[in-house]
């Protein structure tokens, strides 16, 4: 398994978590329904990279940079660490290492 897909696979496991968290805390539901649609859509996209396909890295770069806005701007609204600021981290390692195609 290559350490593009390793990273994805990490980032989809944490917005499930995330999600499920959210639900579990706050109640919401968007949180279980976005956390979870992301989370797989990351975790096909780890498939992807593990299968060499090229649709796992845009995949993974694409569901990764929407979750990287959505956090940065709740990171600025709300200046809570958790969850924004680790999902912020997260996916900065996640997209840095998924531009760099580390094979």
């Amino acid at each position: 398994m290559t350490v593009a897909a390793i990273a994805a696979l990490l980032y989809g496991v944490l917005a499930l978590a995330g999600g499920w968290m959210g639900y579990q805390q706050a109640g919401s539901k968007v949180s279980l329904i976005s956390g979870t649609l992301t989370g797989i859509l990351l975790l096909l996209a780890s498939l992807g990279l593990w299968q060499g396909q090229g649709w796992g890295l845009w995949l993974g770069i694409a569901v990764t940079v929407l979750l990287l806005i959505t956090f940065v701007v709740r990171l600025i609204k709300t200046r809570k660490v958790m969850p924004a600021g680790l999902m912020v981290t997260a996916g900065i390692v996640t997209l840095i290492v998924l531009l760099t195609g580390v094979a």
